[in-house]
This record gives structure tokens, C-alpha cells and sequence, in this order.
């Protein structure tokens, strides 16, 4: 497990102008929530969560913004690349009106997440938070699930004008929602989990890893939690205690980051 298995790139789909799902083979079981590590050959290995989980093959959906997610985005369908893992804890589902909140690339870790509680026939609510029209995706797919997929854009392109946070809000106030799912910048989850207030919250947090298996100590929060084993997925609970969620990260030197 914590060696890279070799693989192939079966297919690349464009979701926006730098956005990309690629997917592999991948015969296991995957929760939805949990991670691989993925390494590019000859660039680096970097973690990412699955967007996609069928019986044999999954799914991650990524971003262009550094040299490892450019290079995994310029390949082609036949590429090799490796994968560890799974890695890390996944969502649990409870209640029966369920509410999950994505912020930008957030959308793609919960999507496995909201198509597993339409299986187990969960009412649930998507809320999808965007800077503009342009950034979408995933909507249809979501749609498909049976889902209701609300859409908010800062610029108002599309949907509710403002804050993914600032309409659930509004749906936390209009209905009985008995869970909250999250994934997005910390900043907007840390809103969210205020508004929240007694309803049953669960965040994906993501930080700079290096070995994924608890021992290099790079993605430690609060107080010795590693986001590794200990996560990627924390409770409310959990989360009102950690005094750097939504404050800063560190990056690899270590050295705080702020968002």
C-alpha cells in the first residue's frame, strides 16, 4: 500500500479551462472522502482526493496550479502514473436531509459522497460555490443522482449571487437539515461550521503532506492531529477546537501560511 502502484491513464476530460478528471484503474474499495497519493513521474507526488468511485475504476479531479498538477494535466490517456492509498478516513452519512457545501474544486471530493446517499435514498441538497459561471462543474452529473443542486457564483453569472456559506445559511434557517458535508477553502467551512451551530458538521481539510502514513509530521494541526490518519474528514466538534482551521496552513518548510 504505501508504495506506489504503476498505472495508466485511461481517460482526461477537460471540466473547465484548468480543470481536469482523469481516471485509472483501481479494482479496491474507496469511501468516499479519502485520498491517494498520486505521483507523476520525474516531477513530484502530491495528494488528491477520489471524485469518482465505480467497482473498478476511480476518479480525481484536479486543478492546474503548480508544477505537479501541470504536468498531470498535460498527459495523455496511456501515461503512467503512480498511486498510494487509499488514504485517510471518509464521510459518514446520517440523517435523512443532508446538506453538502463545495467551494471551487471542494465539489468534486464531496460528488462520490452525495451519489452514495442518493443510494441509500438520503434526501440531499448540493450547493455548489463559485467565483463565476465559468468555474462550474460537476452540476449535470449531480443532477443525475437525484439530488437538488443549488448554484452560487460571487460575480451572480448564475444562481444565488454571493457566498456558497451565505446560502446555506439561508437553507439551514428554511429547512431540517439533520447533517452538514463541506470541502472548499477553510475559510468558507469555518463560516459554514459557525452557522451550523448544533447541526452535525463534517469538513475535508487538506494540507501539504509528504509521506501520508502519520510519521513526517507535515500535516499536523492543532494539537498533534494529522490530517493523514486522523482525517482528511473532522467533525464540528473537532474542528471548534483546532485554532489554525480556517486561520493558516504551513507549507513545506513549515512555515505558516495564512488564508
Amino acid at each position: 500500500m504505501n508504495i506506489p502502484t504503476i498505472t495508466t491513464l485511461l481517460t482526461s476530460t477537460l471540466e473547465t479551462k484548468d480543470i481536469k478528471t482523469i481516471t485509472f484503474r483501481y479494482p479496491n474499495a474507496v469511501i468516499p472522502g479519502q485520498f491517494f497519493m498520486i505521483w507523476i513521474p520525474g516531477v513530484d507526488e502530491i495528494p488528491m482526493s477520489v471524485s469518482g468511485i465505480t467497482k473498478d475504476i476511480k476518479a480525481i479531479t484536479f486543478r492546474k496550479i503548480g508544477d505537479a498538477t501541470n504536468a498531470l494535466y498535460h498527459m495523455k490517456p496511456g501515461s503512467k502514473i503512480g498511486i498510494r492509498g487509499p488514504y485517510g478516513n471518509g464521510f459518514t452519512l446520517t440523517g435523512n436531509h443532508l446538506l453538502f457545501v463545495g467551494g471551487g474544486t471542494g465539489v468534486a471530493t464531496l460528488t462520490p459522497a452525495v451519489e452514495q446517499a442518493r443510494k441509500r435514498k438520503f434526501k440531499s441538497t448540493v450547493i455548489i460555490g463559485v467565483k463565476t459561471k465559468n468555474e462550474l462543474f460537476f452540476e449535470n452529473r449531480l443532477q443525475r443522482s437525484g439530488a437538488t443542486v443549488l448554484i452560487s457564483t460571487d460575480d451572480g453569472s448564475k444562481g444565488y449571487k454571493g457566498f456558497a456559506s451565505n446560502l446555506a445559511k439561508e437553507i439551514l434557517k428554511k429547512e431540517k437539515i439533520d447533517a452538514v458535508f463541506t470541502c472548499g477553502p477553510e475559510p468558507m467551512m469555518k463560516t459554514l461550521l459557525s452557522f451550523s451551530r448544533t447541526t452535525p458538521f463534517q469538513a475535508s481539510l487538506e494540507r501539504y503532506m509528504k509521506c501520508s502514513i502519520g510519521i513526517c509530521g507535515q500535516c499536523c494541526m492543532g494539537k498533534g492531529l494529522r490530517v493523514c490518519l486522523d482525517g482528511p474528514i473532522f467533525n464540528g466538534n473537532t474542528l471548534k477546537k483546532v485554532e489554525d482551521f480556517g486561520v493558516y496552513s504551513r507549507d513545506a518548510a513549515g512555515r505558516k501560511k495564512m488564508f
